[in-house]
């Protein structure tokens, strides 16, 4: 009896860790986004542009959300299919919650032309960076800021377990791998 066997889709992979309030591990949590992204082999434009949200929103929470002796949770979902994560930060600040502030027109506040504040617009790279962001509660007393980023759709990417490091095939005989 041949039945043919059903192939299911890739699991969708996930990642959460609690990580001190610091500017270490703000870093940490960057860190630790890129490395998890490598290993799920996401596209590098997600990688690198995940990399960046998730630094802003981990020191956003060391920053603005900072209660003594509480730590921040990065949480992150990558679902390999559709190319889609869904990077979480949640603090135990709830009652401080992040807008997006105004881009100042040109010359404005005495600032020359083209330049910006050196800070306050973390967010904005957040919503250039992220398709879609949102803040939601959590309970009791926090808050969690959830990006959403996708990439446009996966290129064609050859399996490399068979492939020699210039991407061709390249049979493996059992003798190359018996000592001599």
């Amino acid at each position: 009896m041949n039945r043919p066997v059903p192939q299911l889709d890739p699991p969708a992979c996930g990642f959460t860790q609690l990580l001190s309030s610091t500017r270490r591990g703000a870093r940490l949590a960057r860190l630790l986004t890129v490395s998890a992204l490598c290993s799920w082999d996401a596209p590098p434009d997600l990688t690198e542009r995940a990399g960046l949200v998730v630094a802003e929103l981990a020191a956003n929470a060391v920053v603005h959300g900072y209660v003594q002796g509480r730590d921040f949770r990065l949480a992150l979902d990558f679902d390999p299919v559709a190319d889609v994560l869904r990077a979480e930060v949640t603090d135990a600040r709830g009652d401080r919650l992040p807008l997006l502030p105004p881009l100042p027109a040109p010359g404005e506040d005495g600032m020359p032309s083209g330049l910006l504040p050196t800070s306050g617009y973390g967010l904005a790279l957040v919503a250039a960076l992220a398709e879609s962001w949102e803040t939601v509660p959590y309970p009791p007393s926090g808050k969690t800021v959830r990006a959403v980023l996708t990439c446009p759709a996966r290129r064609h990417r050859p399996d490399r377990s068979n492939t020699s490091p210039q991407g061709d095939f390249t049979p493996r005989s059992m003798t190359s791998y018996q000592s001599r």
